[in-house]
């Protein structure tokens, strides 16, 4: 393979900048789709239309926490059959640009349609059009977001540029969920005209367009051949995944990763019933929490930065997962013993911030890792199947998510149901932490030639 280039900033910008395109439509589904098709009683007393079936439908399970369930699963299988047909591209463009370029817009367009097509009279029709429509919106996310990540370790070939691509991309992550938090402020202006519905949909589609036009950018913006293997493998899918997850280092990333993306959803799905129901504000003041937990996360970057380079990545993103306990564990008692809702609300703005910098940046730069390290070990280059398997731990912890959630929510109703999503969800980032503690950073980084800048002076 002729010597390929590293990537500058420019490069790792233009690539962040995709990120965020599809952490925005991503944050509108995984944000305000249960917020849309279950809403609470408040909000169907101030107009909202109620589209689908309600209330728990078979074994615990609502109408919705099905549909995403099934969306979130074909997604997890769906993603291995892209990777292996990215990975195994051959096209003068490269393995991974030509589906991002293709995949954009119909993903931003289903991102639209799935809360636009589900408005027939009949509850049923519309249970049906939500689930075709949310099944197509995670295979297009999958035909994107798979090729998208399998570039970041063919971006990042060194450490230090693997952390400051990481780095990027959690920004950009972070400001994309912060933009879909905009949702029902946005709405708020076109609502007096045109009510809570459409304003909502308006609102959807003029982010999404947006975000197409983020996601192009790199797309059309960085030249694959220059700086990634364009070779491709000829690995069958069988075997590919096969080999993924024999890695055991893989294995204890996958484990904690969908124990980590359970309890993540889970706060992010209930933050809008957590400062609506429990707090008592308005909805328009999630995006001003959540933008408060990004603008505090963000002062932590450069420290985060500069310590996983020192130190590694380990000790961080463990103390993370344990930190992050402390603010799920806060907001199931959000509201209560007479403290003003502000002050929970800030609380919870600041305990989040610290571990949402560091998931933010360290778990992509650590799978890169262990992507290299087994590339290494195996002479095959199969980037695009570990990012799907990752994809997968996230969809599973998604889909466990929202079961979860939904069904807490509706058995137990009002504020109980969303003090046990909390609670539940503090309950799996805990295990996250232990499972993750019995991952060998040492052992990878020796295979790829890496070391933290602290354990370098102590040899």
């Amino acid at each position: 393979m002729e010597e390929k280039k590293l990537a500058d900033g420019r490069i790792l910008r233009l690539f962040a900048i995709g990120q965020l395109g599809w952490a925005i439509l991503s944050g509108i589904i995984s944000n305000w789709l249960v917020y849309y098709y279950m809403p609470s009683d408040t909000l169907i007393g101030q107009g909202m239309s109620l589209f689908i079936t309600q209330g728990i439908v078979f074994g615990g399970l609502t109408v919705i926490g099905i549909i995403t369930g099934c969306g979130r699963l074909l997604d997890g299988f769906i993603d291995p059959f892209i990777a292996s047909k990215s990975d195994s591209l051959d096209n003068p463009y490269g393995r991974r640009i030509p589906f991002m370029r293709k995949a954009a817009v119909p993903f931003a367009a289903m991102t639209v349609l799935v809360f636009v097509l589900p408005s027939t009279a009949s509850a049923l029709a519309n249970d049906i059009l939500l689930f075709v429509c949310l099944m197509l919106f995670y295979v297009t996310l999958s035909l994107y977001c798979t090729p998208f990540n399998a570039l970041i370790p063919e971006l990042g070939r060194t450490q230090e540029l693997r952390v400051n691509l990481s780095t990027s991309i959690s920004l950009t992550y972070f400001i994309g969920t912060a933009a879909a938090y905009l949702v029902t402020t946005i709405a708020g202006i076109f609502e007096p005209s045109l009510g809570p519905v459409a304003s909502f949909r308006l609102t959807v589609a003029i982010l999404a367009v947006v975000a197409a036009i983020c996601m192009l950018i790199p797309a059309f913006g960085i030249d694959e051949n220059l700086y990634a293997d364009t070779q491709p493998s000829t690995t069958p899918m069988g075997q590919s995944v096969a080999k993924t997850f024999r890695n055991r280092e893989f294995q204890i990333f996958e484990g904690s990763d969908v124990l980590y993306w359970v309890s993540i959803t889970m706060f992010q799905t209930g933050l809008p019933y957590y400062i609506t129901e429990l707090m008592g504000f308005d909805d328009s003041w999630t995006f001003v929490f959540f933008a408060g937990m990004t603008v505090v996360s963000l002062a932590f970057y450069a420290p985060v930065n500069i310590l996983a380079k020192r130190m590694g990545k380990k000790k961080l993103v463990a103390f993370a997962f344990f930190f992050f306990c402390l603010a799920f564990a806060v907001t199931s008692v959000c509201g209560q013993f007479g403290i003003p809702s502000l002050a929970w609300g800030i609380a919870v703005a600041i305990l989040a911030a610290v571990p949402m910098a560091i998931l933010g940046i360290l778990p992509q730069a650590a799978l890169a890792d262990i992507a290299e390290a087994d590339a290494k070990e195996t002479g095959e280059n199969r980037e695009g199947m570990f990012y799907a398997a990752r994809t997968f731990s996230m969809t599973l912890g998604q889909t466990l998510a929202m079961i979860l959630f939904t069904s807490l929510s509706a058995a137990f109703g009002g504020g109980v149901g969303y003090r046990l999503t909390a609670l539940v969800a503090t309950i799996f980032c805990l295990v996250a932490g232990i499972v993750f503690t019995r991952y060998h950073e040492q052992k990878v980084l020796s295979i790829i030639g890496a070391a933290p800048a602290e354990e370098k002076r102590d040899r």
